[in-house]
C-alpha cells in the first residue's frame, strides 16, 4: 500500500510561481510512476504531467514550457515546479503514485492551486 500527501498550493498572482510537492511512503518500492493531475470546477480530471521510474517525463500541450516535474528519490518525494501561472491553471491539483506492473494507484487528497489578482 502506497500513501501520497501534496502540499504547496496557494493563492498566486498570475505570471506567478509555485512548486507542488507529493510525499510518499510505505511500499515505495512498487511506484514506477509518477504524476500530476488537476481538476477544475465543472471540469474532468486531467494529466498536467507524469515522470516514469526511468526518468522519461510526459507533459500536457497546455503546460509545456512553463511545468517541471521532477522527484527526489531520496526523500520519496515528487515535484511539480509551476511558473508563469495563468487564471486557467486554477484547480485542485493531485499527486498519483502508480504501479505499471500491476495497475495499482494511489492519489493524494488534492491541493487547491488558485491564480488570481
Amino acid at each position: 500500500q502506497v500513501q501520497v500527501v501534496e502540499s504547496g498550493g496557494g493563492l498566486v498572482q498570475p505570471g506567478g510561481s509555485l512548486r507542488l510537492s507529493c510525499a510518499a511512503s510505505g511500499s515505495i518500492s512498487s511506484i514506477n510512476v509518477m504524476g500530476w493531475y488537476r481538476q477544475a470546477p465543472g471540469k474532468q480530471r486531467e494529466l498536467v504531467a507524469a515522470i516514469i521510474i526511468g526518468g522519461n517525463t510526459v507533459y500536457a500541450d497546455f503546460v509545456k514550457g512553463r511545468f517541471t516535474i521532477s522527484r527526489d528519490n531520496a526523500k520519496n518525494t515528487w515535484y511539480l515546479q509551476m511558473n508563469n501561472l495563468k487564471p486557467e491553471d486554477t484547480a485542485v491539483y493531485y499527486c498519483k503514485a502508480g504501479d505499471i506492473t500491476t495497475g495499482r494507484v494511489s492519489w493524494g487528497q488534492g491541493t487547491q492551486v488558485t491564480v488570481s489578482s
